[in-house]
């Protein structure tokens, strides 16, 4: 069968991302998936694994750099693939060590977690072709009411918090800008999907929760100790709620992006396969406006 349409999947080397790119190749042989990976090479390696290569291609971005995200959206439209049905916002970092900038100056969490995604939406929206799904990945510790171990979102601005440090901050403060940035990320989805008419123009939009997912490369930037609890220790603990593995998550994030029973819905935020409310602050439409306002700007300048 030939492929018909392609689905960009941001990190999708490993993880998460690589789990639902292999769950939609396994479920629907029209799909073709893009790999969108910082590492060509590792993006290589991971579509031979996937052992379907003539339905994925691999091309370089690294979120980090607004100037990379302009050349992937270049780079698509010169690439033999259908046209594009489906965006996955999935590339992300959490940086306990100290402060870190991307290439234009913005602090790093920020920059990668949610302007690098506001800066690919943007610059892909004319490439979607209805009907198209937008599905942005966030987590459940944007949220204060659930207990997850990390620290609260704290939102101030989006001004604020695309200015680095200028002194290292704490372990503490790193895990504090990554759960914000995944407040960010639901804000940045619910107000997308408002921009965009709520579907009237054939495009979805929805926020993902994986849950907590040991063995998925957040942990990379933690100390020896606790990286060795992430990978040997947490994955024992999956008959908890929330803690599930990075190949359940793939395939309901491969759900989102492609099965039909989630044909025309949007604006909504999933737990897993569950669809359940987000965080109250998610909600303020003020602050959604705030962060849509600022990253704007700062894209149109930077570009």
């Amino acid at each position: 069968m030939t492929t018909t349409r392609t689905a960009v999947i941001t990190g999708a080397n490993t993880g998460l991302g690589f789990e639902c790119a292999r769950a939609l190749l396994h479920s629907d042989p029209s799909w073709h998936v893009l790999l969108a990976v910082r590492d060509t090479g590792r993006g290589m390696a991971a579509a031979a694994a996937l052992g379907h290569p003539e339905r994925t291609a691999v091309a370089e971005l690294d979120l980090a750099s607004l100037c990379s995200v302009d050349q992937f959206a270049c780079t698509i439209t010169q690439l033999d693939v259908p046209p594009v049905h489906a965006l996955v916002c999935n590339a992300g970092v959490q940086l306990v060590s100290g402060s870190h900038t991307t290439r234009d100056g913005y602090e790093m969490t920020f920059g990668v977690n949610h302007l690098g995604h506001f800066a690919l939406v943007r610059r892909l929206l004319g490439q979607l072709v209805a009907p198209a799904r937008i599905v942005v990945v966030s987590s459940g510790t944007h949220d204060p009411d659930k207990y997850t171990g990390m620290p609260a979102p704290r939102y101030t601005s989006a001004e604020e918090l695309s200015t680095p440090e200028v002194s290292e901050y704490s372990a503490e403060e790193g895990r504090r800008r990554y759960t914000t940035s995944k407040l960010c990320n639901v804000l940045f989805s619910y107000e997308l999907d408002r921009r965009l008419g709520h579907g009237a123009e054939g495009i979805t939009v929805n926020a993902f929760d994986p849950g907590m997912m040991p063995g998925s490369g957040l942990a990379r930037d933690y100390p020896p100790a606790q990286r060795l609890a992430w990978r040997f220790v947490l994955p024992l603990l999956r008959v908890l709620p929330g803690v599930r593995s990075t190949r359940r998550s793939g395939a309901d994030l491969a759900a989102l992006v492609a099965d039909p029973r989630y044909d025309g819905v949007t604006g909504a935020y999933f737990a897993g396969a569950r669809q359940i409310r987000s965080s109250r602050d998610s909600y303020d439409e003020s602050m959604a406006a705030d962060l849509w306002r600022v990253s704007d700007r700062l894209v149109s300048t930077s570009g």
